[in-house]
C-alpha cells in the first residue's frame, strides 16, 4: 500500500516560493488502478515523483507498505525503489541501445546476470506483444511501440507498483486505448498496483478504480471514478466533466445531462426514451465511447417543457440511467 501523510513539496526560485504539493493525504490500495487527474500545473507530476522520492517532500511522510521512505537509509530506499517501476510521457529509452538492451538495462545495473536478464526481458517483451522487435532500435519504433518497451523495462525488475506519468499524452487516441488495455492486463495478470497521472478524463474512465482530482497543489476531491463522473463536487471536477462554457462547447439553454457509466453500448437508451414517451428532444451535445461493449460518457439534451420534464425524469429513474438537470447560470439538480 502507498500512503502519503501531509506531504508538501515547495520549490524556491530567486524571487518566490512555489508549493507544487500542499499537505496531501492519500492512500492507494494494493492491486488497484488509481488515477490522479487535473489540469496542467496542478502538481500531479510532482506528487507522483514524491512517491518514489525522485522529488523529496519538503514536509510529510511517504509510506511504501511498512517503510517510511523519507527517513529510510540509503540502502533501504534503493531496495524500495526496485519495487517501483515508472513510465513517462516521452518514453525515456536509450537511443543507442536495442529494445532488448533497453529492457535488460535496469536488471544489469542491479547485479542480475546477463543470461537471467535476457530471459526476463524476453518474458516482458512477450507480455507487451513486441517479441519481433527485440533487435530494433527506438528510432525504428512507433510511439505506441516505444511506450510498450518502456512498460516492459519498468516491469523487468518485477515491481509491485507502477507509476505512469502522463504515459499516453504523446499518443493518438487508438494507441492510447491499446496502451491502457495493456496496463489493465498487467494489473490483472501480475497484480501490479498502478498509479496513473493524467489530464484526460477518458484515461481515468477507461481503467481507473478510484481517482483524486487535483488543483493548485491540493486534492479537491477523491472517490470512485463513477462517483466523480456522475456528480463531481469540486470546481475542477466539474470543469473536467462538464462542457466548458468558455470554449463555446456548453449549451446556452437549460439541459439534461444523461450519464453513461458502463451500461451496455448495445442498449439504445435515447432512442428508447423518445420512442416510449412519444416526445421530441433536441440533442445539444454528446461525448460517448464504447469500451469493451460498455458505454461511457454523456449525452446532453435540451430540457423539455414542464409538462414533459417529469415524464423524462421518471423514465430515466425507472431505467436506472443517471442524469442531472443543468440550469444555465443556476444550480445543478442531480439524480
Amino acid at each position: 500500500m502507498i500512503r502519503l501523510v501531509d506531504v508538501s513539496k515547495e520549490f524556491k526560485t530567486k524571487d518566490t516560493k512555489i508549493k507544487a504539493a500542499d499537505r496531501i493525504n492519500l492512500e492507494i490500495k494494493d492491486g488497484e488502478i488509481f488515477g490522479i487527474i487535473g489540469f496542467s500545473g496542478a502538481g500531479k507530476s510532482t506528487l507522483v515523483r514524491c512517491i518514489n522520492l525522485l522529488e523529496r517532500p519538503t514536509e510529510g511522510k511517504v509510506y511504501l507498505d511498512d517503510l517510511e521512505l523519507t527517513s529510510a537509509s540509503k540502502k533501504e530506499l534503493l531496495k524500495a525503489r526496485r519495487n517501483i517501476g515508472m513510465i513517462f510521457q516521452q518514453f525515456n529509452l536509450l537511443e543507442q541501445k536495442s529494445v532488448i538492451e533497453n529492457i535488460c538495462y535496469p536488471l544489469l545495473i542491479s547485479g542480475v546476470r546477463k543470461k537471467e536478464a535476457l530471459t526476463r526481458a524476453r518474458q516482458m517483451l512477450e507480455l507487451v506483444e513486441l517479441t519481433e522487435k527485440e533487435n530494433s532500435y527506438p528510432s525504428q519504433l512507433s510511439g505506441g511501440q516505444k511506450q510498450r518497451v518502456a512498460i516492459a523495462r519498468a516491469l523487468a525488475t518485477n515491481p509491485k507498483y507502477l507509476l505512469c506519468d502522463e504515459a499516453t499524452s504523446a499518443l493518438d487516441p487508438l494507441t492510447t486505448r491499446n496502451i491502457l488495455e495493456l496496463l489493465e492486463t498487467i494489473n490483472k495478470k501480475l497484480g501490479v498496483t498502478i498509479v496513473v497521472i493524467t489530464h484526460e478524463l477518458k484515461v481515468v474512465e477507461q481503467i481507473c478504480d478510484r481517482v483524486a482530482v487535483m488543483s493548485n497543489g491540493k486534492i479537491e476531491e477523491e472517490g470512485k471514478v463513477e462517483e466523480i463522473f456522475l456528480s463531481p463536487k469540486s470546481e475542477t471536477g466539474r470543469k473536467l466533466v462538464l462542457p466548458d462554457s468558455n470554449s463555446g462547447a456548453a449549451p446556452t439553454r437549460d439541459y439534461l445531462r444523461i450519464v453513461f457509466d458502463g451500461q451496455s453500448s448495445f442498449e439504445p437508451v435515447f432512442a428508447n426514451l423518445i420512442s416510449e414517451l412519444g416526445i421530441k428532444l433536441n440533442i445539444l451535445g454528446a461525448n460517448t465511447e464504447d469500451i469493451g461493449g460498455k458505454a461511457y460518457g454523456q449525452l446532453l439534451i435540451e430540457r423539455p417543457d414542464e409538462s414533459n420534464v417529469k415524464k423524462v425524469r421518471d423514465y430515466l429513474d425507472k431505467t436506472k440511467v443517471s442524469f442531472e438537470e443543468v440550469f444555465v447560470s443556476k444550480e445543478v439538480i442531480s439524480a
